[in-house]
């Protein structure tokens, strides 16, 4: 058993057959996580069993150091091109599928920034050929702020984003990228924030944390029983019309107040959106929606309508209500008139105790409520979260420049990338299809600059 609280991956004795997880430390004791500072990846901070056949290891390439990387598209393309390792994810793949009563579809979780990129595009066309008609939802996850000084890194996020979204788009029912980061292209913008929370966007856990909030939240839809949509329900209402690239947003945590009901609290927000964006694509602010889908979890029955007494007149629409789902539909019709909407609202809040990430803001008590003034409580427990996914005019910008910044590269100076098994016609194939995924979002107010 590893002393550093790290996962281990164990071969069996003849180099073959199936490995298996050693768990390094209790899933319960809070002493046991180990500092912020130290957790380098996901399997530092995972307390859950996995299934052996749950897990491939790349053996080719380092997750550590500068050489031997999986850098590049064209990288990660040809590993699901090498026998060994299409059959072994095949293997896996059928085990999980035949346990299936319904199979709905498939998740997807890649890196867009790096060979990932191209792993995910290879695996969502595997996935199209062998199970047509089912859904195949593919979040693209980036990495945060980044520095001017790492031109080749920088690049090399560039090529593999811009190839990621394009080809994963043609085999996925819908992409949606992830990201704490400002944009996608080449200039660096700063990061999001959340006002309840002081994270370090520098730190993976971090922000896999309230990535991994907003994804739980996002996919509620499709994930519970007594829900009548389905993955592809979700995602024929959001891609109409070629748009199969989405937005992400989140309000982590909604700012509800002791004493306050959700009307009073959706009322606050003005004609301003309630979310914050998660997915590079720049500010909302301008934006014309096409489509969405919004979760609300976490608030209390007793706070979903306002309790008026008996000849009270309500203060506005959202007050007069009669239901949470009510009000919550009501509110979005407000903000975007004639937009199509799917809302829904749970009880259940995101329960964030550890090892999730003790970052939140000293005025939130222990069931994530907003206090007027400091709170020297027991720590927060669980939070109410908001989450979106659009399909909005910001596509329009955020591809477009994507393309155009493409397009103002000189190919030939970034043979290294080329030399990894992208040619430079698939670039120029790339720059256009991105255009043309562009296309589909413009709104007649809607102007790339």
């Amino acid at each position: 058993m590893s002393s550093d609280g790290v996962w281990r991956v164990q071969a069996f004795p003849n180099g073959k057959g199936i490995p298996t997880l050693t768990k390094a430390f209790s899933p319960t004791p809070k002493s046991l996580i180990p500092p912020e500072g130290s957790i380098k990846v996901w399997s530092d901070f995972l307390h859950v069993q996995l299934h052996p056949r749950s897990i491939c290891i790349i053996q080719k390439y380092n997750h550590d150091g500068e050489a031997g990387r999986l850098e590049g598209f064209g990288q990660g393309e040809s590993l699901l091109q090498e026998p060994t390792y299409l059959e072994e994810l095949e293997d896996r793949l059928h085990f999980y599928v035949e346990e299936c009563d319904y199979l709905q579809g498939f998740q997807i979780l890649c890196d867009l920034h790096d060979g990932f990129s191209g792993l995910g595009a290879k695996a969502t066309e595997l996935l199209q050929d062998e199970y047509a008609g089912r859904g195949i939802l593919t979040w693209g996850l980036l990495p945060g702020p980044y520095t001017l000084g790492e031109p080749q890194k920088n690049f090399y996020r560039l090529f593999n984003t811009a190839l990621g979204l394009v080809n994963i788009a043609a085999h996925s029912s819908l992409v949606c990228p992830l990201s704490l980061g400002g944009g996608l292209g080449l200039r660096p913008e700063p990061p999001v924030t959340f006002p309840h929370l002081r994270y370090d966007v520098t730190l993976p856990y971090h922000s896999s944390a309230l990535l991994a909030t907003a994804l739980d939240t996002i996919t509620v839809p499709y994930r519970l029983c007594s829900s009548p949509i389905s993955m592809m329900h979700l995602a024929d209402m959001l891609t109409f019309s070629g748009r199969k690239v989405v937005t992400a947003g989140a309000s982590i945590p909604f700012p509800v107040a002791p004493g306050h009901s959700l009307p009073d609290t959706l009322a606050q927000f003005g004609g301003t959106i309630p979310w914050t964006p998660l997915s590079a694509c720049g500010e909302p602010s301008g934006t014309h929606y096409f489509a969405q889908s919004v979760v609300l979890r976490g608030v209390d029955k007793t706070r979903q309508t306002s309790q008026l007494s008996p000849g009270t007149s309500p203060s506005s629409p959202l007050h007069a209500c009669t239901s949470g789902e009510e009000v919550l539909a009501q509110y979005l019709q407000q903000l975007q008139p004639g937009v199509l909407s799917s809302s829904q609202l749970l009880l259940s809040p995101c329960r964030v105790v550890p090892p999730y990430p003790r970052f939140f803001s000293s005025r939130l008590n222990q069931q994530g409520l907003i206090l007027d003034g400091t709170h020297n409580g027991t720590a927060v427990e669980t939070i109410p979260v908001l989450a979106t996914l659009c399909s909005s005019s910001l596509l329009h910008r955020a591809l477009g420049r994507l393309a155009g910044e493409l397009a103002n590269l000189d190919l030939r100076r970034w043979a290294s990338f080329l030399a990894a098994g992208v040619e430079q016609d698939d670039m120029e194939e790339t720059i256009q299809e991105l255009h043309n995924l562009a296309q589909c979002y413009k709104d007649g107010d809607s102007l790339i600059n």
